[in-house]
């Protein structure tokens, strides 16, 4: 008898995770991507600064990248670095760059192929769900990357609901 209710339990146990309902995730939709990029382009470029502006979905891929006139080369690779920094770790670069200046064990952080632990990544959040990052390269300092990534992103905000 005790076999029998060992093995309907586990029956029952295994039918419920069966049942286990399929995710629902919201994504960063195109449009939106290529919105927040152009307005953090438009941000630095008030500043006078030339950039290059990445917009990653929540896992990571691309989906707009913008450079401005005279932006350097290197710009690009950054600001693609930075977004998929900001939406992998669902943390602002600019925070995660202060973590590893005072924890040395969050250091190896650098080590992680991909990541870019400077300032200038922001993820991009529908409510309380990272859907995406942005990030920007090539202003003079990560502070006004990170400026620029926040502009873009309060351009869609009203999107983001």
């Amino acid at each position: 008898m005790k076999t029998f209710v060992a093995a309907a339990f586990a029956a029952l146990t295994l039918a419920g995770a069966a049942r286990a309902e399929i995710l629902t995730e919201r994504n960063m939709p195109l449009d939106i991507a290529v919105e927040a990029a152009d307005a953090a382009v438009k941000a630095c470029a008030a500043k006078k600064f030339n950039v290059s502006v990445a917009v990653v979905d929540r896992a990571g891929v691309t989906r707009a990248v913008l450079r401005a006139d005279r932006a350097g080369p290197h710009t690009l690779d950054s600001a693609v670095r930075k977004a998929y920094t900001a939406a992998s770790m669902r943390t602002p670069t600019q925070t995660i760059a202060e973590n590893v200046g005072k924890n040395p064990a969050a250091a190896q952080l650098v080590s992680i192929e991909g990541l870019l632990v400077l300032a200038g990544g922001v993820p991009v959040k529908a409510g309380e769900e990272t859907i995406g990052g942005i990030g920007v390269g090539g202003a003079p300092s990560g502070d006004i990357d990170d400026e620029c990534a926040r502009a873009g992103i309060e351009a869609v905000s009203g999107k983001l609901k």
